[in-house]
């Protein structure tokens, strides 16, 4: 019998991940069709350092992890990698994706297609707990891993990881039904995954999970349960554990002055039109109307409220107490989580900035706006679960159809995939010197232009040599410096810094992202004094790459 069902759960696990990553590549399309090709680093330097930063960490990772934060950017710089979020789960997840390709966009849009896919199987696993109805929970999963929100971030791998959050709350809801150690071993690590694979999402759930905990223990009366509270600090313990040693390197950053104050949260907060705001081409016509909504697109869907309303009316008024509790639940963790969004101005993020320490590292309220669709979509689950015991003979099809309107409403099709630039050939030589840092030149040196960077890094993904030129959330004072000074070249100036900086190969990309047809001839006239420093290792006319091997007086 026990291995009928092992078996029987196997099979159901294939269908259950296999309709999820179905449903992914229709609601992602063309993506799944050239996965090494497409993406959106022709258009965004974030879509660029996201590819870039799942290839380093996947390759570090299988080269010497306990270089993880020493990312090969703004050179000499340490633990450079700390300077934004770290992605530590999505380079994980891209190591198949990189050992089988070598490939940085096939590794990341292997994490990305895992990502909503994912997202799909968590939100069922709890909505069905929760609900008892597998039609139900589909709904659910649906309205939660699709969301406008989602789309309108798919230059940040990191924000596409909301898979973990429904996750937690299943390993919560476990717990409060049966309190023991595994389980709470279970949570925290539930925790913790979910903080690797993006800090935002990972104090998110932290917070709600605490709210839940706190309201378990009202509503259950589970004060005085030592092994209720055991589990639970067990599970704190565990999370914090696991995501320590991670965190270690942040504290140094936060000692060079990287921290976010409530100005900086006040700019990245939600208005309650950002709650009108949408992607999907259903909700196009929304936009003129709303026309402000501070680039924060947190609309969940019409079908979203409709049912999450009703779901919350039927609940309270004809359910039974335990879906009247849950109901209760994420009703107000929804509404809590939508007051925090709203930022400094709201009061309730500020109170979280003054007395919870992570706070100061976070600019983005509105980023914890996913959490309250995930609350909708629990409450829109019981909903279809009502429909389908009104409709028993019809049940199947009211849950299908339910999922059919909200993957038209939530659609987003043909998503704005664009084939990326090839990495130029003449990168390669680069992998087979000698490890020496590289200055890349044009080097952009206006903030506004900083993000341009990103193209050398993820050309740089071909042979990992390190950059002084760099990306990130934290800009380093001593690059900002420096900037304008290797703009110049070629000057005495420019060869000064690199000096200073140990730089031993340099690149000119005479190309379109380079300097181009009209600029590159006077680079190269501007170049000719300096060429006996120099020894050359490539030149295809599109990129040239040398060696210092002696510096002008």
């Amino acid at each position: 019998m026990s291995g009928a069902s092992a078996s029987g759960r196997l099979r159901r696990a294939i269908v259950l991940w296999g309709g999820a990553l179905l449903v992914t590549v229709i609601m992602t399309w063309p993506l799944a069709s050239d996965p090494a090709h497409l993406g959106r680093t022709q258009n965004s330097g974030d879509a660029r350092f996201a590819v870039w930063n799942v290839a380093w960490v996947a390759h570090i990772l299988t080269t010497s992890p306990r270089d993880l934060y020493d990312a090969n950017m703004f050179f000499p710089h340490r633990d450079a990698l700390a300077y934004s979020e770290a992605n530590i789960g999505a380079g994980a997840l891209g190591i198949p994706g990189w050992l089988a390709t070598g490939n940085a966009l096939a590794a990341h849009n292997t994490v990305l297609l895992f990502a909503f896919t994912s997202s799909v199987v968590c939100t069922w696993l709890l909505a069905r707990r929760l609900t008892g109805d597998p039609g139900a929970a589909a709904t659910a999963a649906v309205i939660y891993a699709f969301c406008p929100y989602v789309f309108t971030h798919t230059a940040h791998i990191q924000l596409l990881m909301i898979g973990g959050i429904p996750l937690c709350l299943l390993a919560l809801h476990r717990l409060v039904e049966r309190p023991s150690p595994v389980r709470g071993v279970a949570l925290g690590l539930a925790l913790a995954i979910q903080a690797l694979c993006c800090a935002y999402y990972g104090i998110s759930a932290g917070l709600t999970v605490g709210y839940a905990t706190l309201f378990f223990a009202a509503s259950r009366r589970l004060w005085k349960v030592g092994g209720f509270w055991m589990a639970i600090a067990l599970g704190a313990l565990v999370s914090v554990a696991v995501v320590a040693p991670f965190f270690v390197p942040y504290l140094s950053v936060q000692e060079m002055g990287f921290s976010r104050s409530l100005n900086d949260a006040q700019q990245w907060s939600a208005y309650w039109r950002s709650y009108l705001a949408s992607g999907a081409h259903a909700h196009a016509w929304l936009l003129p109307i709303i026309k402000d909504w501070n680039q924060a697109a947190l609309f969940p869907g019409f079908l979203a409220i409709a049912l999450g309303a009703a779901g919350a009316w039927t609940v309270g008024r004809y359910g039974e107490s335990h879906d009247r509790e849950t109901v209760l639940l994420y009703g107000s963790i929804a509404v809590l989580t939508l007051w925090a969004t709203l930022g400094p101005r709201a009061g309730l993020y500020t109170l979280f900035y003054k007395t919870i320490p992570v706070f100061s590292m976070l600019r983005a309220p509105e980023r914890m706006g996913v959490v309250v669709t995930l609350g909708l979509a629990i409450l829109a689950a019981f909903a279809v679960r009502a429909l389908g015991d009104r409709f028993p003979l019809r049940r199947h099809l009211i849950a299908a159809g339910c999922c059919v309107l909200a993957l038209i409403e939530l659609n987003d099709l043909p998503f704005d995939w664009r084939p990326a630039d090839p990495i130029p050939a003449g990168y390669r030589v680069l992998a087979q010197l000698p490890r020496g840092s590289v200055v890349e030149f044009p080097f952009f040196d206006r903030r506004i232009d900083f993000h341009l960077h990103t193209r050398y890094m993820l050309n740089s993904t071909v042979h990992w040599q390190p950059l002084v030129n760099g990306y990130s959330d934290h800009i380093p004072g001593d690059f900002r410096t420096v900037a304008p000074i290797l703009a110049t070249f070629p000057s005495r100036e420019s060869f000064a810094a690199m000096r200073e900086r140990r730089v031993r190969y340099i690149t000119i990309n005479r190309g379109r992202q380079g300097y181009g047809a009209e600029v590159a001839p006077d680079i190269d006239r501007r170049l000719q004094p300096y060429l006996e420093h120099l020894r050359a290792l490539s030149d295809d006319r599109e990129l040239a790459i040398y060696e210092i091997v002696s510096w002008p007086r």
